[in-house]
């Protein structure tokens, strides 16, 4: 099912214009400790090579409100920072535009950080696209139950990891297996074959010795004949 998902996503995006493939990603949720740092990631696929022009925009939109703010901005190879905004002075880009990377540092956090990230990506003429956003957790302590999911998401990835190589081990198992059974049973043809013909030879061989015995008791009788 997974398969068939990526490869029709690879035929749309084959089959859409080149100036509307443009795809922004980030992380889905990360949760940090109050005081801590956290880099929120962010970058995009475009069919077309890394213009000189390319954008980045973030905005965010604290838990609880309706509409986001401009806090970052990313053009012309200049960063801007939102000088009145709740990160003017803890925010830093740390993203690196010619590998696609629009990634931003913000530090000290607290809990009125908690809220949605919302990441926008241009690549000149690639300009249609959806933006991406992740959200961010602030806690005193992180919770078990964060650590927990976090843990099954990687504990089902390794899985499935160690299914698909445990597949592939025993597959190629079994396929030597069987070129081996073949091969035994191919060679044991053949040393039952040229036992037969041995033994057909032998047979041969001794047959004109017990032929023989009949010709001697004929020259016997010939010889006391003569005799007589």
């Amino acid at each position: 099912m997974l398969t068939l998902l990526v490869l029709t996503s690879v035929v749309l995006l084959s089959a859409a214009p080149q100036s509307e493939a443009i795809v922004v990603y980030t992380s889905w949720e990360r949760h940090a400790l109050v005081g801590s740092d956290i880099r929120l990631s962010c970058s995009f696929f475009s069919w077309r090579w890394t213009s000189d022009d390319v954008t980045f925009s973030w905005n965010y939109r604290p838990d609880g409100a309706k509409e986001g703010i401009a806090i970052f901005h990313y053009t012309n190879g200049v960063p801007y920072v939102d000088n009145k905004g709740p990160f003017r002075d803890r925010l830093e880009f740390v993203g690196n535009p010619a590998r696609r990377d629009g990634s931003i540092l913000i530090r000290n956090l607290d809990y009125g950080d908690n809220g949605t990230f919302t990441c926008d990506a241009k690549n000149p003429p690639d300009i249609v696209g959806r933006p991406s956003s992740v959200r961010l957790l602030v806690f005193e302590k992180i919770p078990i139950q964060a650590g927990v999911i976090t843990g099954s998401i990687i504990g089902v990835v390794l899985g499935l990891l160690i299914l698909v190589v445990a597949i592939y081990y025993l597959m190629r198992f079994l396929v030597a297996r069987r070129v081996f059974s073949l091969s035994v049973s191919k060679h044991g043809k053949k040393g039952k074959g040229k036992e037969g013909a041995q033994q057909k030879q032998a047979s041969v061989v001794v047959d004109p010795a017990k032929l023989k015995a009949p010709v001697s008791e004929k020259k016997k009788q010939e010889m006391r004949r003569e005799k007589k």
